[in-house]
Protein backbone atom coordinates (compact mmCIF):
# COMPACT_ATOMS: atom_id res chain seq x y z
CA UNK A 1 0.00 0.00 0.00
CA UNK A 2 1.41 3.38 -1.02
CA UNK A 3 0.38 6.42 0.98
CA UNK A 4 0.49 9.80 -0.70
CA UNK A 5 0.06 13.23 0.90
CA UNK A 6 -0.55 15.31 -2.21
CA UNK A 7 -2.12 18.67 -1.60
CA UNK A 8 -0.42 19.33 1.75
CA UNK A 9 1.31 22.69 1.72
CA UNK A 10 4.86 22.23 3.01
CA UNK A 11 5.64 25.75 4.18
CA UNK A 12 8.77 24.91 6.07
CA UNK A 13 11.60 22.38 6.11
CA UNK A 14 10.48 21.24 9.54
CA UNK A 15 6.99 20.43 8.29
CA UNK A 16 8.48 18.56 5.31
CA UNK A 17 10.52 16.49 7.74
CA UNK A 18 7.42 15.68 9.82
CA UNK A 19 5.53 14.56 6.73
CA UNK A 20 8.45 12.34 5.66
CA UNK A 21 8.53 10.74 9.10
CA UNK A 22 4.75 10.19 8.91
CA UNK A 23 5.04 8.44 5.53
CA UNK A 24 7.87 6.20 6.74
CA UNK A 25 5.84 5.23 9.80
CA UNK A 26 2.82 4.45 7.60
CA UNK A 27 4.90 2.11 5.42
CA UNK A 28 6.40 0.50 8.49
CA UNK A 29 3.04 -0.12 10.13
CA UNK A 30 1.59 -1.42 6.93
CA UNK A 31 4.44 -3.85 6.42
CA UNK A 32 3.87 -5.13 9.95
CA UNK A 33 0.04 -5.25 9.68
CA UNK A 34 -1.84 -8.49 9.68
CA UNK A 35 -5.29 -9.41 8.39
CA UNK A 36 -7.94 -10.14 10.96
CA UNK A 37 -11.03 -12.35 10.60
CA UNK A 38 -12.56 -12.98 7.15
CA UNK A 39 -14.58 -10.11 5.74
CA UNK A 40 -18.12 -9.69 7.02
CA UNK A 41 -21.12 -8.52 5.00
CA UNK A 42 -23.37 -5.50 5.50
CA UNK A 43 -26.59 -5.42 3.47
CA UNK A 44 -28.39 -2.11 2.82
CA UNK A 45 -30.92 -0.79 0.33
CA UNK A 46 -30.33 1.57 -2.57
CA UNK A 47 -30.64 5.24 -1.53
CA UNK A 48 -30.36 4.43 2.16
CA UNK A 49 -27.50 4.49 4.68
CA UNK A 50 -25.00 1.86 5.77
CA UNK A 51 -22.57 1.61 8.69
CA UNK A 52 -19.36 -0.40 8.15
CA UNK A 53 -18.15 -1.50 11.62
CA UNK A 54 -14.53 -1.14 12.68
CA UNK A 55 -13.71 -1.21 16.42
CA UNK A 56 -10.30 -0.74 18.00
CA UNK A 57 -8.92 -2.55 20.99
CA UNK A 58 -10.79 -1.84 24.20
CA UNK A 59 -9.97 1.51 25.80
CA UNK A 60 -8.03 2.88 22.84
CA UNK A 61 -8.95 6.47 21.89
CA UNK A 62 -8.82 6.83 18.09
CA UNK A 63 -9.66 10.54 17.91
CA UNK A 64 -5.98 11.50 17.63
CA UNK A 65 -4.90 8.46 15.61
CA UNK A 66 -4.89 7.69 11.90
CA UNK A 67 -7.83 5.68 10.53
CA UNK A 68 -7.91 4.86 6.88
CA UNK A 69 -10.91 3.46 4.98
CA UNK A 70 -10.34 2.30 1.40
CA UNK A 71 -11.37 0.00 -1.44
CA UNK A 72 -8.55 -1.80 -3.28
CA UNK A 73 -10.49 -1.90 -6.57
CA UNK A 74 -10.79 1.90 -6.85
CA UNK A 75 -8.39 4.57 -8.05
CA UNK A 76 -7.77 6.47 -5.91
CA UNK A 77 -8.60 3.80 -3.35
CA UNK A 78 -9.14 6.10 -0.35
CA UNK A 79 -12.77 6.34 0.78
CA UNK A 80 -12.11 8.25 4.02
CA UNK A 81 -9.00 9.25 6.01
CA UNK A 82 -8.97 10.50 9.63
CA UNK A 83 -5.64 11.88 10.83
CA UNK A 84 -4.78 13.65 14.09
CA UNK A 85 -8.28 14.86 14.90
CA UNK A 86 -9.49 15.83 11.42
CA UNK A 87 -10.39 14.31 8.10
CA UNK A 88 -8.17 14.52 5.00
CA UNK A 89 -9.93 14.93 1.65
CA UNK A 90 -7.01 15.56 -0.73
CA UNK A 91 -6.72 11.96 -1.94
CA UNK A 92 -10.31 10.94 -1.34
CA UNK A 93 -12.15 9.21 -4.19
CA UNK A 94 -14.58 11.72 -5.74
CA UNK A 95 -17.45 9.20 -5.68
CA UNK A 96 -17.57 9.35 -1.86
CA UNK A 97 -17.15 13.04 -1.20
CA UNK A 98 -19.95 14.36 1.00
CA UNK A 99 -21.35 10.85 1.60
CA UNK A 100 -19.02 9.37 4.24
CA UNK A 101 -18.35 10.33 7.85
CA UNK A 102 -17.17 9.14 11.26
CA UNK A 103 -18.28 10.35 14.68
CA UNK A 104 -15.69 12.13 16.83
CA UNK A 105 -17.43 11.00 20.01
CA UNK A 106 -17.45 7.39 18.83
CA UNK A 107 -13.79 7.60 17.87
CA UNK A 108 -12.96 8.58 21.46
CA UNK A 109 -14.66 5.35 22.54
CA UNK A 110 -12.59 3.30 20.11
CA UNK A 111 -15.33 3.01 17.45
CA UNK A 112 -13.97 3.79 13.95
CA UNK A 113 -17.08 2.67 12.05
CA UNK A 114 -17.74 4.43 8.73
CA UNK A 115 -21.18 5.72 7.75
CA UNK A 116 -22.14 5.87 4.05
CA UNK A 117 -25.24 7.77 2.91
CA UNK A 118 -27.27 7.91 -0.32
CA UNK A 119 -26.10 4.43 -1.32
CA UNK A 120 -25.54 3.59 -4.99
CA UNK A 121 -25.07 0.29 -6.80
CA UNK A 122 -21.46 1.31 -7.44
CA UNK A 123 -20.88 1.26 -3.65
CA UNK A 124 -20.93 -2.55 -3.72
CA UNK A 125 -17.51 -3.93 -2.83
CA UNK A 126 -14.93 -4.93 -0.23
CA UNK A 127 -13.86 -2.16 2.16
CA UNK A 128 -10.70 -2.06 4.28
CA UNK A 129 -10.34 -0.33 7.65
CA UNK A 130 -6.64 0.17 8.41
CA UNK A 131 -5.31 1.48 11.75
CA UNK A 132 -1.50 1.85 11.83
CA UNK A 133 -1.43 2.17 15.64
CA UNK A 134 -2.78 -1.35 16.04
CA UNK A 135 -0.87 -2.75 13.05
CA UNK A 136 -4.10 -4.46 11.96
CA UNK A 137 -6.66 -4.21 9.19
CA UNK A 138 -10.34 -5.09 9.08
CA UNK A 139 -12.32 -6.03 5.96
CA UNK A 140 -16.02 -5.51 5.38
CA UNK A 141 -18.19 -6.49 2.38
CA UNK A 142 -21.00 -4.06 1.45
CA UNK A 143 -23.99 -5.31 -0.53
CA UNK A 144 -26.32 -2.60 -1.84
CA UNK A 145 -29.66 -3.98 -3.00
CA UNK A 146 -32.83 -2.70 -4.62
CA UNK A 147 -36.26 -4.38 -4.73
CA UNK A 148 -39.77 -3.76 -6.03
CA UNK A 149 -43.10 -5.57 -5.95
CA UNK A 150 -44.04 -7.60 -9.05
CA UNK A 151 -47.26 -7.27 -11.03
CA UNK A 152 -49.30 -10.04 -12.67
CA UNK A 153 -51.52 -9.75 -15.75
CA UNK A 154 -53.42 -12.10 -18.06
CA UNK A 155 -51.23 -12.48 -21.17
CA UNK A 156 -53.58 -14.68 -23.23
CA UNK A 157 -55.08 -18.14 -23.63
CA UNK A 158 -53.14 -21.41 -23.54
CA UNK A 159 -52.99 -24.05 -26.24
CA UNK A 160 -55.66 -26.10 -24.45
CA UNK A 161 -59.23 -25.02 -23.79
CA UNK A 162 -58.69 -25.12 -20.02
CA UNK A 163 -55.53 -23.05 -19.62
CA UNK A 164 -54.51 -19.39 -19.55
CA UNK A 165 -51.15 -17.59 -19.79
CA UNK A 166 -50.09 -15.31 -16.92
CA UNK A 167 -47.28 -12.75 -17.10
CA UNK A 168 -45.29 -11.37 -14.16
CA UNK A 169 -43.13 -8.24 -14.41
CA UNK A 170 -40.94 -6.46 -11.88
CA UNK A 171 -38.44 -3.61 -12.34
CA UNK A 172 -35.81 -1.93 -10.16
CA UNK A 173 -33.91 -4.93 -8.73
CA UNK A 174 -30.27 -5.24 -7.77
CA UNK A 175 -28.49 -7.63 -7.89
CA UNK A 176 -30.21 -9.67 -10.60
CA UNK A 177 -33.15 -11.61 -9.07
CA UNK A 178 -34.85 -14.87 -10.02
CA UNK A 179 -38.56 -15.41 -10.71
CA UNK A 180 -40.62 -18.35 -9.41
CA UNK A 181 -44.28 -19.34 -9.95
CA UNK A 182 -46.27 -21.12 -7.22
CA UNK A 183 -49.75 -22.63 -7.12
CA UNK A 184 -52.26 -22.32 -4.25
CA UNK A 185 -50.51 -25.11 -2.30
CA UNK A 186 -47.07 -23.50 -2.67
CA UNK A 187 -45.81 -25.95 -5.29
CA UNK A 188 -43.43 -24.70 -7.99
CA UNK A 189 -44.88 -24.35 -11.48
CA UNK A 190 -42.98 -24.97 -14.68
CA UNK A 191 -42.58 -21.60 -16.42
CA UNK A 192 -40.80 -20.28 -19.48
CA UNK A 193 -37.34 -18.69 -19.34
CA UNK A 194 -37.07 -15.41 -17.44
CA UNK A 195 -36.37 -12.35 -19.59
CA UNK A 196 -33.90 -10.00 -17.90
CA UNK A 197 -33.00 -6.45 -18.95
CA UNK A 198 -30.38 -4.26 -17.26
CA UNK A 199 -31.08 -0.55 -17.51
CA UNK A 200 -28.67 2.37 -17.70
CA UNK A 201 -29.05 2.79 -13.91
CA UNK A 202 -27.67 -0.79 -13.45
CA UNK A 203 -31.07 -1.96 -12.11
CA UNK A 204 -32.62 -5.16 -13.45
CA UNK A 205 -36.11 -5.66 -14.89
CA UNK A 206 -37.43 -9.22 -15.11
CA UNK A 207 -40.40 -10.76 -16.90
CA UNK A 208 -41.73 -14.32 -16.83
CA UNK A 209 -44.71 -16.18 -18.33
CA UNK A 210 -46.42 -19.35 -17.18
CA UNK A 211 -49.31 -21.40 -18.59
CA UNK A 212 -51.67 -22.59 -15.82
CA UNK A 213 -54.49 -25.11 -15.74
CA UNK A 214 -57.62 -24.88 -13.60
CA UNK A 215 -56.74 -25.91 -10.04
CA UNK A 216 -58.34 -25.85 -6.61
CA UNK A 217 -58.59 -22.22 -5.60
CA UNK A 218 -57.25 -20.89 -8.94
CA UNK A 219 -54.71 -18.85 -6.93
CA UNK A 220 -51.26 -18.38 -8.45
CA UNK A 221 -48.27 -16.53 -6.97
CA UNK A 222 -45.34 -14.82 -8.67
CA UNK A 223 -42.27 -14.67 -6.43
CA UNK A 224 -39.25 -12.48 -7.21
CA UNK A 225 -36.30 -13.08 -4.90
CA UNK A 226 -32.63 -12.19 -4.46
CA UNK A 227 -30.83 -14.53 -2.07
CA UNK A 228 -27.65 -12.46 -1.69
CA UNK A 229 -29.55 -9.60 -0.04
CA UNK A 230 -32.21 -11.93 1.42
CA UNK A 231 -35.12 -10.10 -0.23
CA UNK A 232 -38.35 -11.63 -1.55
CA UNK A 233 -41.48 -10.03 -2.99
CA UNK A 234 -44.71 -11.97 -3.71
CA UNK A 235 -47.82 -11.06 -5.69
CA UNK A 236 -50.75 -13.40 -6.24
CA UNK A 237 -53.72 -13.46 -8.60
CA UNK A 238 -57.04 -15.30 -8.50
CA UNK A 239 -58.27 -16.42 -11.93
CA UNK A 240 -62.09 -16.88 -12.08
CA UNK A 241 -63.39 -20.29 -13.22
CA UNK A 242 -65.03 -18.67 -16.24
CA UNK A 243 -61.62 -17.88 -17.73
CA UNK A 244 -60.94 -21.63 -18.03
CA UNK A 245 -64.27 -22.36 -19.72
CA UNK A 246 -63.50 -20.43 -22.87
CA UNK A 247 -63.17 -22.85 -25.80
CA UNK A 248 -60.19 -22.35 -28.06
CA UNK A 249 -61.08 -20.69 -31.35
CA UNK A 250 -60.14 -22.15 -34.71
CA UNK A 251 -58.73 -18.71 -35.55
CA UNK A 252 -55.52 -19.61 -33.73
CA UNK A 253 -55.01 -22.68 -35.92
CA UNK A 254 -55.78 -20.71 -39.06
CA UNK A 255 -53.40 -17.92 -38.03
CA UNK A 256 -50.66 -20.45 -37.33
CA UNK A 257 -51.15 -22.06 -40.73
CA UNK A 258 -51.04 -18.68 -42.49
CA UNK A 259 -47.91 -17.64 -40.60
CA UNK A 260 -46.22 -20.96 -41.38
CA UNK A 261 -47.08 -20.56 -45.06
CA UNK A 262 -45.70 -17.03 -45.15
CA UNK A 263 -42.49 -18.18 -43.51
CA UNK A 264 -42.09 -20.95 -46.11
CA UNK A 265 -42.60 -18.44 -48.93
CA UNK A 266 -40.08 -16.05 -47.39
CA UNK A 267 -37.56 -18.87 -46.93
CA UNK A 268 -37.98 -20.00 -50.56
CA UNK A 269 -37.64 -16.43 -51.81
CA UNK A 270 -34.51 -15.95 -49.73
CA UNK A 271 -32.83 -19.10 -51.12
CA UNK A 272 -33.72 -18.16 -54.72
CA UNK A 273 -32.35 -14.67 -54.22
CA UNK A 274 -29.18 -16.10 -52.62
CA UNK A 275 -28.67 -18.42 -55.57
CA UNK A 276 -29.00 -15.50 -58.03
CA UNK A 277 -26.59 -13.42 -55.99
CA UNK A 278 -24.01 -16.19 -56.06
CA UNK A 279 -24.41 -16.43 -59.83
CA UNK A 280 -23.94 -12.67 -60.21
CA UNK A 281 -20.86 -12.76 -58.03
CA UNK A 282 -19.31 -15.47 -60.24
CA UNK A 283 -19.84 -13.27 -63.29
CA UNK A 284 -18.37 -10.25 -61.55
CA UNK A 285 -15.14 -12.15 -60.96
CA UNK A 286 -14.33 -11.71 -64.67
CA UNK A 287 -14.53 -7.90 -64.45
CA UNK A 288 -11.67 -5.61 -63.51
CA UNK A 289 -10.78 -5.45 -59.86
CA UNK A 290 -12.24 -1.93 -59.29
CA UNK A 291 -15.58 -2.81 -60.90
CA UNK A 292 -15.78 -6.09 -59.01
CA UNK A 293 -15.09 -4.34 -55.72
CA UNK A 294 -17.81 -1.78 -56.40
CA UNK A 295 -20.38 -4.44 -57.25
CA UNK A 296 -19.46 -6.48 -54.17
CA UNK A 297 -20.10 -3.42 -52.02
CA UNK A 298 -23.57 -2.99 -53.52
CA UNK A 299 -24.32 -6.68 -53.07
CA UNK A 300 -23.27 -6.54 -49.43
CA UNK A 301 -25.62 -3.62 -48.92
CA UNK A 302 -28.51 -5.63 -50.37
CA UNK A 303 -27.63 -8.62 -48.17
CA UNK A 304 -27.62 -6.42 -45.08
CA UNK A 305 -31.01 -5.02 -46.07
CA UNK A 306 -32.40 -8.51 -46.55
CA UNK A 307 -31.16 -9.59 -43.13
CA UNK A 308 -32.75 -6.57 -41.51
CA UNK A 309 -35.95 -7.12 -43.47
CA UNK A 310 -36.05 -10.80 -42.48
CA UNK A 311 -35.72 -9.79 -38.84
CA UNK A 312 -38.48 -7.19 -39.23
CA UNK A 313 -40.69 -9.76 -40.99
CA UNK A 314 -40.21 -12.12 -38.07
CA UNK A 315 -41.12 -9.41 -35.58
CA UNK A 316 -44.09 -8.48 -37.76
CA UNK A 317 -45.38 -12.07 -37.67
CA UNK A 318 -44.93 -12.23 -33.90
CA UNK A 319 -46.87 -8.97 -33.64
CA UNK A 320 -49.75 -10.41 -35.68
CA UNK A 321 -49.77 -13.60 -33.61
CA UNK A 322 -49.90 -11.60 -30.39
CA UNK A 323 -52.73 -9.48 -31.83
CA UNK A 324 -54.68 -12.68 -32.57
CA UNK A 325 -54.19 -13.76 -28.96
CA UNK A 326 -55.46 -10.39 -27.75
CA UNK A 327 -58.54 -10.64 -30.03
CA UNK A 328 -59.26 -14.14 -28.68
CA UNK A 329 -59.00 -12.87 -25.13
CA UNK A 330 -61.39 -10.00 -25.86
CA UNK A 331 -63.87 -12.45 -27.44
CA UNK A 332 -63.62 -14.66 -24.36
CA UNK A 333 -64.28 -11.68 -22.11
CA UNK A 334 -67.28 -10.69 -24.23
CA UNK A 335 -68.63 -14.21 -23.83
CA UNK A 336 -68.27 -13.89 -20.05
CA UNK A 337 -70.07 -10.54 -20.24
CA UNK A 338 -72.96 -12.30 -22.02
CA UNK A 339 -73.12 -14.90 -19.25
CA UNK A 340 -73.23 -12.10 -16.69
CA UNK A 341 -76.17 -10.55 -18.53
CA UNK A 342 -78.00 -13.89 -18.48
CA UNK A 343 -77.30 -14.26 -14.78
CA UNK A 344 -78.66 -10.77 -14.11
CA UNK A 345 -81.85 -11.63 -16.01
CA UNK A 346 -82.14 -14.74 -13.84
CA UNK A 347 -81.85 -12.61 -10.71
CA UNK A 348 -84.58 -10.28 -11.97
CA UNK A 349 -86.83 -13.25 -12.74
CA UNK A 350 -86.31 -14.68 -9.25
CA UNK A 351 -87.11 -11.31 -7.69
CA UNK A 352 -90.40 -11.16 -9.62
CA UNK A 353 -91.20 -14.71 -8.54
CA UNK A 354 -90.56 -13.78 -4.90
CA UNK A 355 -92.93 -10.81 -5.20
CA UNK A 356 -95.56 -13.10 -6.69
CA UNK A 357 -95.17 -15.55 -3.77
CA UNK A 358 -95.59 -12.72 -1.29
CA UNK A 359 -98.89 -11.68 -2.93
CA UNK A 360 -100.16 -15.27 -2.80
CA UNK A 361 -99.33 -15.56 0.90
CA UNK A 362 -101.10 -12.30 1.60
CA UNK A 363 -104.23 -13.63 -0.14
CA UNK A 364 -104.05 -16.81 1.94
CA UNK A 365 -103.90 -14.76 5.15
CA UNK A 366 -106.98 -12.71 4.17
CA UNK A 367 -108.90 -15.86 3.22
CA UNK A 368 -108.03 -17.45 6.55
CA UNK A 369 -109.25 -14.41 8.47
CA UNK A 370 -112.61 -14.48 6.62
CA UNK A 371 -112.97 -18.21 7.27
CA UNK A 372 -112.46 -17.74 11.01
CA UNK A 373 -115.04 -14.94 11.23
CA UNK A 374 -117.73 -16.93 9.37
CA UNK A 375 -117.22 -20.15 11.26
CA UNK A 376 -119.92 -21.02 13.83
CA UNK A 377 -119.19 -21.93 17.42
CA UNK A 378 -116.82 -20.46 19.91
CA UNK A 379 -115.31 -17.43 18.10
CA UNK A 380 -112.37 -17.22 20.52
CA UNK A 381 -111.34 -20.84 19.96
CA UNK A 382 -111.86 -20.51 16.23
CA UNK A 383 -109.75 -17.33 16.10
CA UNK A 384 -106.99 -18.99 18.16
CA UNK A 385 -106.83 -21.90 15.75
CA UNK A 386 -106.74 -19.40 12.88
CA UNK A 387 -103.82 -17.57 14.45
CA UNK A 388 -101.90 -20.79 14.84
CA UNK A 389 -102.37 -21.57 11.15
CA UNK A 390 -101.51 -17.96 10.31
CA UNK A 391 -98.25 -18.23 12.31
CA UNK A 392 -97.27 -21.39 10.45
CA UNK A 393 -97.88 -19.64 7.11
CA UNK A 394 -95.90 -16.56 8.15
CA UNK A 395 -93.00 -18.75 9.37
CA UNK A 396 -92.95 -20.60 6.09
CA UNK A 397 -93.00 -17.30 4.17
CA UNK A 398 -90.17 -15.91 6.29
CA UNK A 399 -87.97 -18.94 5.69
CA UNK A 400 -88.63 -18.85 1.96
CA UNK A 401 -87.82 -15.15 1.75
CA UNK A 402 -84.62 -15.59 3.84
CA UNK A 403 -83.44 -18.41 1.58
CA UNK A 404 -84.10 -16.34 -1.53
CA UNK A 405 -82.37 -13.33 0.01
CA UNK A 406 -79.23 -15.40 0.67
CA UNK A 407 -79.30 -16.78 -2.88
CA UNK A 408 -79.65 -13.28 -4.32
CA UNK A 409 -76.80 -11.93 -2.18
CA UNK A 410 -74.47 -14.75 -3.23
CA UNK A 411 -75.37 -14.32 -6.89
CA UNK A 412 -74.81 -10.56 -6.65
CA UNK A 413 -71.37 -11.03 -5.03
CA UNK A 414 -70.34 -13.54 -7.70
CA UNK A 415 -71.63 -11.31 -10.47
CA UNK A 416 -69.82 -8.22 -9.17
CA UNK A 417 -66.56 -10.15 -8.78
CA UNK A 418 -66.67 -11.52 -12.31
CA UNK A 419 -67.73 -8.17 -13.77
CA UNK A 420 -64.81 -6.42 -12.06
CA UNK A 421 -62.34 -8.98 -13.41
CA UNK A 422 -63.82 -8.73 -16.90
CA UNK A 423 -63.77 -4.93 -17.02
CA UNK A 424 -60.19 -4.71 -15.76
CA UNK A 425 -58.97 -7.31 -18.23
CA UNK A 426 -60.85 -5.75 -21.16
CA UNK A 427 -59.15 -2.40 -20.47
CA UNK A 428 -55.72 -4.03 -20.28
CA UNK A 429 -56.26 -5.98 -23.48
CA UNK A 430 -57.50 -2.89 -25.34
CA UNK A 431 -54.40 -0.93 -24.30
CA UNK A 432 -52.19 -3.82 -25.34
CA UNK A 433 -53.97 -4.12 -28.67
CA UNK A 434 -53.51 -0.39 -29.33
CA UNK A 435 -49.77 -0.62 -28.62
CA UNK A 436 -49.46 -3.66 -30.90
CA UNK A 437 -51.25 -1.85 -33.72
CA UNK A 438 -48.91 1.15 -33.42
CA UNK A 439 -45.86 -1.13 -33.39
CA UNK A 440 -47.22 -3.05 -36.37
CA UNK A 441 -47.65 0.14 -38.42
CA UNK A 442 -44.11 1.25 -37.59
CA UNK A 443 -42.65 -2.10 -38.66
CA UNK A 444 -44.74 -2.04 -41.83
CA UNK A 445 -43.37 1.39 -42.72
CA UNK A 446 -39.79 0.22 -42.09
CA UNK A 447 -40.30 -2.84 -44.30
CA UNK A 448 -41.62 -0.65 -47.13
CA UNK A 449 -38.64 1.69 -46.82
CA UNK A 450 -36.24 -1.26 -46.99
CA UNK A 451 -38.03 -2.65 -50.04
CA UNK A 452 -37.73 0.70 -51.83
CA UNK A 453 -34.06 0.97 -50.94
CA UNK A 454 -33.46 -2.56 -52.13
CA UNK A 455 -35.13 -1.80 -55.48
CA UNK A 456 -32.87 1.23 -55.96
CA UNK A 457 -29.76 -0.88 -55.29
CA UNK A 458 -30.92 -3.68 -57.59
CA UNK A 459 -31.65 -1.18 -60.34
CA UNK A 460 -28.16 0.20 -59.93
CA UNK A 461 -26.69 -3.29 -60.19
CA UNK A 462 -28.65 -3.95 -63.39
CA UNK A 463 -27.38 -0.74 -64.95
CA UNK A 464 -23.80 -1.68 -64.13
CA UNK A 465 -23.96 -5.00 -65.97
Amino acid sequence: MVHTMEGLSLKSPLRSFNVLVFLLLMHFYEAQSQAMAPSQAVVSMLGGDAVLPCRLEAGLDAAQLTVEWGRPDLEPRFVYIWHNGKELTNNQNAAFKGRVSMSTDELKQGNASLKLTQLKTSDNGRYRCYIPKQEKEYFMELLVGSVSSPGISLAGLGRTSSSVVLQCESAGWYPEPEVLWLDAEGNLLSAGPTETVRGPDDLYSVSSRVTVEKKHGNKFTCRVQQNNINQTRDTWIHVPDDFFKVSSSCAASVAFSVIFGIMLVLAAAFFIWKWKQNKIQMKRLQHPHEERQKLMTEINKIEDLDKKKAKLDEEFLKNEEEQNNVIQTIEALQKIAGELKTQKEKLDSQSQEADKKSEEQEKKMKSLDEEVMKKEGDQTANRAQGYIRLKDIMTEVKWNLEDRKKDHQQLNITTESIMKAVYNEVNKQKEKKQKLEISKEQMKQQIEEMENHKKVLQSKLQSDK
